[in-house]
């Protein structure tokens, strides 16, 4: 039986799909554009609060 990452970790790691060009969605964190397209409804982070919640909810071990 072989295991995947699926089995250690249990974060949903979805994204918004990512935008064409402007207008950009804010980020929910800092207010700054963000990489998804401003219709997306949700969480949208930009590329730093995005990789600062991944190092913060990374699974570890």
């Amino acid at each position: 039986m072989s295991d995947t990452d699926e089995d250690y970790c249990l974060i949903d790691a979805s994204r918004p799909p990512r935008a064409d060009g402007p207008p950009y969605a804010q980020c929910v964190l800092c207010r700054e554009p963000t990489e998804y397209p401003e219709s997306y409804k949700g969480v949208t982070l930009c590329p730093v609060c995005e990789w600062r919640e991944a190092e913060r909810t990374s699974c570890s071990g």
